[in-house]
């Protein structure tokens, strides 16, 4: 079963979990480490946001470690997504293009291959947040900065430490409105 139509099936799914007044807002898919299947619910109502992870057979999650791992998995890799190529690729290969046709600088092939492997590196959504897929994001994103001169710092590395605390607070505000008990 393709991913798109798991999402489905678990939103249908989650549609029963909803309070009164609740919608389901979203729906992401996770595997951290150890292969379980997560999909974070989110749900909005006039007070604001609640949660509650679904597995795979849409019944919901209630080991504390779990909920947290695939929470923050999922939101390194919106957040490497976001950060990937500077934060807009399609932007950054277009001037690339535009860099060839007007001055032809030495290693704007690699520049623009290295981007060209990045754009192709990134999943359409939905897709399943995988440790293998947010390390796939950092190789590609590196061997970009190295394309494009960036020495021996890497920017998107120090983008995605700085956001570990926006991570963790996401985390902490799934535990604090989740739907249900965490053991």
């Amino acid at each position: 079963m393709a991913v798109s139509e798991d999402v489905a099936r678990i939103a249908a799914a989650a549609a029963r979990f909803a309070a009164d007044g609740e919608r389901l807002a979203g729906v992401l898919a996770a595997e951290p480490l150890g292969g379980t299947r997560v999909y974070l619910c989110a749900f909005e109502s006039g007070d604001g946001r609640s949660w509650l992870a679904l597995d795979d057979e849409e019944q919901p999650i209630a080991d504390r470690r779990l909920v947290r791992e695939a929470t923050s998995l999922a939101a390194m890799c919106e957040v490497a997504e976001a950060l990937a190529g500077g934060g807009d690729l399609d932007a950054l290969r277009a001037r690339l293009a535009e860099l060839r046709e007007t001055e032809a600088p030495a290693g704007i092939e690699a520049a623009e291959e290295a981007a060209a492997a990045l754009a192709e590196t990134l999943e359409p959504a939905p897709r399943v947040a995988r440790v293998a897929y947010l390390d796939a994001i950092g190789v590609a994103s590196r061997r970009l900065e190295q394309a494009l001169g960036e020495g021996s710092g890497s920017p998107f590395a120090a983008a995605m430490q700085q956001a570990l605390a926006a991570v963790e607070k996401l985390a902490d505000d799934v535990e604090r409105a989740y739907k249900g008990p965490l053991f």
